[in-house]
């Protein structure tokens, strides 16, 4: 069994969709292969609902008209994808679901409330539209399928917009469905469901974790991830001209890479096939031919040390210092509890072994919070001088060194820094963890671009 997701960039219109209808008949259907398939929203949907869902709890009486637009970019899809079938049963499916959107989208609007829980439910007609449109082509076309509503049988729990996933009820309902569902299965990605049936969303990166999800489940031989890129890239091509894709990876140096603003791929996608040790590849829906990134357990003999050069683009950096922090235990536990409690997430942090000074990295919008936060729970600190003035650092980015093989290999480190410090680029704070996977620096912004070709040619050659 393989398990197939296909995300928005893939299914964006009539002409994609062909394209992708192609390539499961062509590599899949044609060689009589085992699989089933996920897919997206079509793309630019789930921002569309959003923003439907916005105007209606606004009392904007412009949701209508988004709401109709939405209704025929549908519409003139399903009509595009099936010029030569019968189509009444499609355009009554269709139309049933919107139906059930609008009222939803209408209730918003007469209520003035947009609660989580609404918003999940709301959003999760993309998925089902997509699936219900792409399901019955299929179908018309003479490819043996059925159409699967993942809600069905993916539990989560009730924190709605980023639910958390029961696997004990998830796994039993996959297995249990697919043992007497013996048809291709056209799944809906993102969406899922309480113990109550109430519809939730699996957030960022979603539709690849429900491609993971029922592998792990299903024990898939392998999970592939269609995506717009030739697989995941040494860099960002956008940054980096001379970026290239890589021919595997393992799952640590691709979760590195992720948290490092790699789009590829999200974290949470991988952990379920880690588990089960299933290999992942990402692959290109416009070009199919390429062999794509293999995500594997270990790889055997990797042709380079250095696997990426990562970034986030745009951080802010938090200081706390002072002579009254050393050797005071607890100063770390109480500065990341009270940050916690505010649900700041923090993305790197240094601290010298002095414990004179604490930095870590938060986005840009939690900085000035952060600081707050830090002077109200060390306030006596402050005040006795123990601890000294909390300080924010703006217009900063973070770039990431990301691969497993550094650990074996003196003067990686050394390359880094030099190579940045013999073109002037300055480096604010350094994090590199024990297992030397990934060295993290903190530079300006300003030299984002510079130092990403940098270091791309000094390590990549």
């Amino acid at each position: 069994m393989r398990i197939l997701k296909f995300g928005g960039s893939s299914v964006g219109n009539a002409e994609r969709i062909n394209n992708v209808i192609e390539i499961l008949q062509k590599y899949y259907i044609s060689k009589k292969l085992k699989f089933s398939v996920v897919f997206s929203a079509f793309q630019g949907v789930t921002d569309k609902l959003i923003e439907i869902g916005n105007l209606a709890y606004k009392r904007n009486t412009q949701y209508t008209a988004e709401l109709n637009a939405l209704i025929e970019h549908h519409n003139k899809i399903v009509n595009q994808l099936n010029q030569k079938n019968n189509i009444n049963q499609l355009i009554k499916k269709v139309d049933k679901l919107f139906t059930e959107l609008k009222e939803v989208v209408d209730g918003v609007y007469l209520v003035k409330e947009l609660t989580p829980r609404t918003l999940d439910y709301i959003v999760s007609f993309g998925e089902k539209l997509s699936c219900t449109i792409i399901g019955e082509t299929m179908i018309n076309r003479g490819i043996d399928c059925e159409i699967l509503f993942a809600d069905k049988l993916i539990k989560t729990d009730d924190n709605f917009g980023s639910a958390r996933v029961d696997f004990k009820k998830t796994n039993k309902n996959i297995v249990s469905y697919f043992q007497r569902h013996k048809k291709i299965q056209v799944i809906t990605g993102f969406i899922s469901s309480t113990s109550n049936n109430e519809i939730t969303t699996l957030g960022r990166g979603g539709s690849d974790y429900t491609a993971s999800i029922f592998g792990a489940a299903l024990n898939a031989f392998l999970i592939e991830i269609w995506t717009d890129v030739d697989g995941i890239l040494t860099a960002d091509p956008r940054k980096v001209k001379d970026a290239f894709p890589l021919e595997s990876v393992t799952y640590e140096e691709a979760m590195e890479l992720s948290h490092f603003g790699a789009k590829v791929i999200y974290p949470p996608t991988l952990l379920p096939a880690l588990h089960k040790k299933i290999k992942i590849v990402i692959k290109n829906t416009f070009n199919p031919e390429f062999p794509g990134t293999m995500i594997v357990e270990k790889e055997k003999s990797p042709k380079f040390t250095i696997k990426g050069i990562s970034s986030i683009d745009d951080i802010a950096l938090v200081q706390v210092q002072g002579g009254g922090m050393i050797g005071v235990s607890g100063i770390a536990a109480r500065l990341f509890g009270a940050l916690a409690k505010h649900n700041i997430n923090i993305i790197l942090i240094s601290q010298a072994s002095s414990e004179h000074s604490i930095c870590f990295a938060v986005l840009p919008k939690h900085g000035n919070i952060a600081k707050k936060i830090i002077e109200e729970e060390f306030r006596i600190e402050i005040m006795d001088g123990k601890i000294g003035k909390v300080e924010v650092e703006k217009n900063l980015s973070i770039i990431a060194v990301v691969g497993e093989n550094m650990r074996h290999t003196p003067g990686i480190a050394g390359k880094v820094f030099g190579s940045l410090g013999k073109n002037n680029i300055n480096i604010i704070a350094i994090a590199q963890g024990s297992s030397e996977l990934n060295i993290s620096l903190v530079i300006s912004k300003n030299n984002l671009t510079d130092a990403l070709n940098i270091l791309h040619k000094e390590l990549l050659k």
